[in-house]
């Protein structure tokens, strides 16, 4: 059998991983579902514990195509797009992260499960972090992976970067800007965020993303993730006043969150372990698969008794 770090070695270097299309791996199946008063695409495979891969900004849940056939050999699989992303609906609101977790809790337990693994990247982690937050007990073990926790810690010097103009880029003016040039728009994203533009989002990924995101509605909606920071941070402050007390993994990029993401989940969980992906920017499955899948399957596949402190 191959070990975890051998099935990397082959997705990563097989031409059809290297141009995924708009489909999901074999063996996973694609699925609507109604909840929270929002539509939901999402794709499901596998069989066992469930894990729940939960996608960030300029991307769909397509994102995880390269680790869920090695996930779906030990999990049930659960990859939504978020609401407001790639085939679920956009509805002009809902798009803070408490409400888009509650999205996201509702259609795991329509499927039946009481108890999840969640995995987020990006805005998917802040997605991610309210899900735990607001439903410890269904929450077995969580995944945060590079981006920030608006309202913990010193969030504001990440919120007012100077380089994060787009956390404040609403409204009739920048939606006028971006329609028809969404390609352009997104591009700031893959190549700015990355250590390296060249090795970061593929280009077949990037076509997938570009089109998702100019469906009627998606820029509006992509919008609205970032200005419900300041409410995001409102409630997160609130609810990290009890911190977490199932396993957290943190995944950063060397060039990208690094340290500060691993000391934010820190104020707001008590077993953390911190990983730094050396060399990697934002983009941690599409610049650093070989480092980064390991350390989620290998965190993903322990028993959590083995996780605790």
């Amino acid at each position: 059998m191959l070990t975890s770090l051998g099935v990397v070695l082959l997705l990563v270097s097989s031409p059809a991983s290297a141009a995924p299309g708009t489909a999901a791996p074999p063996g996973f199946a694609e699925k609507f579902a109604d909840v929270n008063g929002v539509r939901l695409h999402y794709w499901i495979g596998g069989k066992g514990s469930p894990v729940v891969l939960l996608h960030g900004f300029a991307q769909t849940g397509l994102m995880w195509r390269p680790i869920m056939p090695l996930l779906a050999q030990r999990h049930t699989v659960i990859v939504p797009d978020l609401r407001g992303a790639g085939d679920s609906a956009r509805p002009e609101g809902g798009y803070d992260k408490k409400n888009m977790a509650v999205d996201i809790h509702e259609l795991t337990r329509r499927l039946g499960f009481d108890r999840v693994a969640v995995v987020g990247h990006d805005i998917g982690l802040m997605v991610a972090y309210a899900y735990a937050a607001q439903f410890s007990p269904a929450t077995e073990r969580l995944v945060l992976m590079d981006a920030f926790l608006p309202g913990i810690g010193d969030w504001k010097s990440v919120w007012l970067m100077r380089d994060l103009w787009h956390f404040h880029f609403y409204g009739p003016t920048p939606l006028a800007l971006v329609t028809g040039r969404e390609r352009i728009y997104l591009e700031h994203f893959w190549n700015d965020f990355a250590a390296d533009p060249k090795h970061s989002v593929s280009e077949a990924d990037r076509r997938l993303y570009a089109a998702a995101f100019a469906k009627p509605g998606g820029i509006h909606a992509g919008f609205e993730y970032f200005r419900n920071f300041e409410r995001d941070a409102a409630d997160f402050a609130a609810l990290a006043r009890t911190p977490l007390t199932m396993p957290v993994l943190v995944l950063t990029g060397e060039k990208a969150s690094g340290q500060a993401l691993i000391d934010q989940a820190r104020l707001a969980a008590a077993n953390v372990k911190g990983v730094i992906v050396p060399g990697s920017g934002h983009w941690l499955i599409d610049e650093a698969p070989t480092r980064v899948i390991p350390e989620l399957t290998g965190f993903l596949d322990a028993p959590v008794a083995d996780l605790a402190r």
